[in-house]
């Protein structure tokens, strides 16, 4: 009997087993294998890419009624008009009641024009309640719609001395029985006059204004006006409009904005900025 070469003779006992590790390790090393104790990296890049992504924080979305973008626009409104008030000329409830309601579609230089003579003609309110509306109608004229304020101006006259003892109420609900006065010019006079914080006023200035910040996308004053008081304190309600009022005749100017000298500029996305230097957003518009 020949006996086997020992080149062919198979391994035994704890050499054939080391042998046998020792191929295993290289056969598998040669198909691309991880070497042991690691993990095989996954093969499918689509896979990678999605965990990736899984991963990487998202950016934080645009809120414009965001409370720190709301601080923010409260707090330059302060640097820049600090100690605002309201720009009619008067020197009691009646005087602004009268001065604000013939602002209506007329600019407040103007009727700043007009009621020096005015109140100097018919010092008292009854003495305005003693009037026709076509004894006014010449002498408020220029404001604009002179018959309509001429009527609002004697109608609330009377109902005052009348109903309230010739003094001009200082709730809401009271003012607005008055002719010719809206929930804008009860604003006006509860919060120029009496200090009292009832509403948020809306002019043409601020119902523009506040668009073009997406405070608001309504049309609607009123509805403007509940926006603008679910987002900015109370405390604030007064100051805002007039520091929106102010802004909004010298630097947001409605035809040429002058986008390049506001220190709102990069918090104002609006559609129909003179420069930017952020995004402008199509729907951000009066």
């Amino acid at each position: 009997m020949r006996t086997p070469s020992p080149a062919k003779t198979a391994p035994k006992g704890p050499t054939a087993n080391a042998a046998e590790r020792r191929k295993t390790a290289v056969h598998g090393a040669s198909r691309g294998s991880s070497p042991p104790g690691e993990e095989r990296a996954p093969k499918d890049r689509k896979k990678l890419a999605a965990v990736s992504k899984a991963a990487t924080p998202r950016a934080k979305a645009y809120d414009p009624l965001a409370p720190d973008r709301i601080a923010e626009i409260l707090k330059r409104l302060d640097q820049l008009y600090p100690d605002v008030t309201c720009a009619l000329t008067h020197t009691s409830a009646w005087e602004l009641l009268v001065a604000t309601i013939l602002s209506a579609q007329s600019t407040d230089v103007n009727v700043n024009r007009v009621t020096p003579e005015l109140f100097r003609k018919y010092p008292t309110i009854e003495a305005f309640a003693a009037l026709t509306p076509e004894q006014l109608e010449p002498d408020v004229r220029s404001t604009g719609f002179f018959r309509n304020k001429s009527k609002s101006v004697v109608g609330a006259a009377k109902k005052i001395v009348a109903d309230f003892g010739g003094q001009v109420p200082r709730n809401m609900q009271d003012l607005l029985t008055l002719p010719g006065v809206a929930r804008k010019t009860a604003n006006v006079v509860l919060g120029s006059w009496f200090k009292i914080a009832e509403g948020v006023v809306v002019d043409t200035h601020v119902h523009r204004i506040s668009r073009r910040l997406e405070l608001t996308t309504q049309d609607d004053p009123q509805k403007i006006e509940q926006d603008l008081m679910r987002i900015i304190p109370r405390e604030k309600w007064i100051l805002f409009s007039h520091q929106i009022i102010w802004h909004g005749r010298r630097l947001c100017i409605a035809r040429k904005p002058k986008c390049v000298d506001c220190s709102l500029e990069n918090l104002c996305h609006a559609a129909d900025k003179t420069w930017s230097t952020v995004a402008m957003h199509k729907n951000a518009k009066a």
